[in-house]
């Protein structure tokens, strides 16, 4: 069995045949962003806290097929920038902790949690 999108999306059916893009359809809003390839969009999160001043305010997006944490920079709903951090498996949730790290669970049998911080440069 196959999901997904069945009136529009950016993408096809599991049977390869096209589904409808966003504009043939007013009445839908259309995604703020897409991908093609896709990236398979698992967890994702805003970030917040303050360790990693650099992404506040950013969305975290885990990939499965892309094997990466997918960074987008925002200003309102518009997208301004996108940043994959290639982790080298496939992520299936993305979380800020309360230490203000961001932690990604990987998609494995024997998966692991991982911890992504600021390093202090000496």
């Amino acid at each position: 069995m196959c999901g997904g999108w069945p009136v529009v999306s950016w993408g096809k059916n599991c049977d390869g045949t096209d589904i409808p893009d966003p504009p043939t359809h007013p009445e839908f809003a259309d995604a703020i962003a897409h991908w093609t390839p896709v990236i398979s969009p698992s967890g994702i999160t805003f970030y917040t806290a303050d360790a990693i001043p650099g992404w506040k305010g950013n969305l975290l997006i885990g990939g499965l097929s892309s094997e990466a944490i997918v960074r987008l920079t925002l200003d309102g709903e518009k997208v301004t920038d996108e940043e994959r951090i290639p982790m080298g498996t496939r992520i299936r949730d993305v979380v800020q902790g309360p230490d203000g790290a961001v932690y990604a669970l990987t998609d494995e049998r024997d998966g692991k949690v991982l911890r992504l911080s600021l390093e202090p440069r000496g």
